[in-house]
């Protein structure tokens, strides 16, 4: 049976997994701010510096990258709700803080300090959504009212398409608000760009509210007991690091896409009108769109493993085209945005077990970031020492190594990660469960106090791991 789908079994996993439109916005939007900042305030010395503007486009990264890691434990160890509820209320306050910056006597250095500090502050927000949100999300799609043919589906929705409206989001509000300002108030412009950052976060926060804990969690974590972590590198290192290696090099390609303005200076010809780069920024940002609403609809089909490398492949043909064929396809934006996004996140949110899924999950996020953190100064020097952006050799150049990566990321998937059914999750519990016991671990001590959790209808469904339902939910 594929079981019948729910509307409330669907809004929960849009209320774990829509949080990460912060991610896309946040990420996305302060490209545009540095871009107003330093129309206001012009370069050089006396204005801002290169220093502070690479400073300023790429701390929330630093601030993701702990969040993640710090989120991990508190999401297995403190529960998911803590970790989901924690994660919105940073984005919410530092949002706003981020767009109230100022120094004292109106200093520009004491208001980009202040920027900065709140940006990294917001990343760790933006960091903890992925090992509780996401993690969180996962757990309710193999819930009942999900059909088991549409179970990666609604994750894919849920998260990765959220995180592409956000970074189309975080290129249409500035756009917008310029329309409304004009240039007479760019100020006005960058603060409201980053303080509309508090509208989404408030949002899924009281959204979270009355939310438990995924019953995956409630049934199987590790929050009163100490966590075996020799076993469960013996275990799982192997897929983790082939995750791992794979978000590494996906963030380390499509991050330099958003991030370089090489290819918006060559759709506008140079041109500096504000109206006319943020506009092709948008088009730029919707190209993702299509491709991830319909990549949701094949990974069911097809399996997240296959269609991700099916996804790499394509990346890599497409990219050898446009080196080969540069000059022509320069125009057609939509050549730049192609690439597997939507499975790595699925892969790394089912393949690790519910006891430790956060850090699991969170591990491979924070390499898919410092993946993207390196992406984004790699490739300019990368351009640079092909010929410059002037030259047809610096453009293309990145794209045969950018190419090159995606076939090597394949190659890793296709060899280190393992396929995942339907169900999965609730099968591997009941595989991790019988491995902790061939081991002398104590099962019984796992999940959370019965009067917290529901029974465990399914294990005997999953796999002979669990033995005694009462026993399976004590502390």
């Amino acid at each position: 049976m594929t079981g019948k789908i729910t509307l409330s079994s669907v809004s929960l996993i849009f209320a774990c997994g829509t949080a990460l439109f912060s991610d896309g916005y946040g990420n996305n939007v302060i490209g545009f701010v540095n871009t107003l900042l330093k129309r206001i305030y012009g370069t050089g010395s006396d204005g801002i510096t290169a220093n502070y503007s690479t400073t300023l486009s790429s701390v929330a990264f630093a601030g993701t990258v702990v969040g993640m890691f710090t989120f991990g434990y508190l999401s297995d160890k403190a529960g998911r709700k803590f970790g989901m509820m924690s994660a919105t209320g940073i984005v919410a306050v530092f949002s706003g803080l981020s767009s109230a910056s100022s120094g004292a006597n109106n200093s520009l250095d004491g208001m980009l300090a202040m920027l900065i500090a709140c940006r990294f502050l917001l990343g760790i927000g933006i960091g903890a959504e992925y090992p509780c949100g996401s993690v969180s999300a996962s757990e309710q799609s193999e819930e009942e009212g999900i059909a088991k043919n549409s179970q990666h589906q609604w994750l894919v929705l849920a998260t990765n398409t959220t995180i592409d409206f956000g970074f189309v989001a975080g290129a249409f509000v500035p756009l917008v608000l310029y329309w409304i300002f004009g240039d007479n108030h760019l100020r006005a412009i960058w603060r409201l760009s980053l303080g509309l950052g508090v509208v989404p976060a408030t949002g899924v926060f009281f959204w979270r509210l009355r939310m438990e804990e995924p019953n995956r969690y409630k049934r199987d974590s590790m929050k009163h007991v100490r966590i075996p972590y020799r076993l469960v590198i013996k275990r799982y290192w192997r897929g983790l690091l082939g995750i791992s290696l794979a978000w590494f090099i996906y963030d380390f390609i499509t991050y330099f896409v958003l991030y370089s303005s090489t290819i918006t200076d060559t759709v506008t010809g140079g041109n500096s009108s504000l109206t006319v780069v943020f506009g092709w920024s948008v088009v730029i940002n919707l190209f993702y769109i299509p491709g991830t609403v319909i990549g949701a609809f094949f990974v069911d089909l097809m399996g997240p493993k296959a269609t991700m490398i099916t996804g790499l492949l394509a990346q890599a043909v497409i990219g050898f085209i446009m080196s080969g064929l540069y000059t022509q396809l320069s125009q057609h934006v939509a050549a730049f945005a192609v690439g597997p996004g939507n499975c790595v996140g699925v892969v790394a949110a089912k393949s690790g077990p519910t006891a430790v899924r956060g850090q699991y999950y969170g591990v491979a996020a924070a390499t898919g970031k410092i993946g993207a953190f390196i992406g984004t100064w790699v490739f300019p020097v990368m351009i640079r020492d092909f010929g410059g952006s002037g030259s047809a050799k610096g453009n293309t150049g990145p794209f045969w190594f950018a190419s090159g990566l995606a076939i090597l990321s394949a190659i890793i998937v296709y060899f280190l990660v393992t396929p995942l059914d339907h169900d999965g999750m609730k099968e591997e519990d009941a595989k991790f469960r019988e491995y902790l016991e061939a081991h002398g671990f104590d099962v019984s001590r796992m999940g959370l106090p019965k009067n917290e959790t529901v029974p465990y209808a399914e294990g005997k469904e999953a796999g002979s791991a669990v033995k005694d339902t009462d026993s399976a939910i004590k502390v």
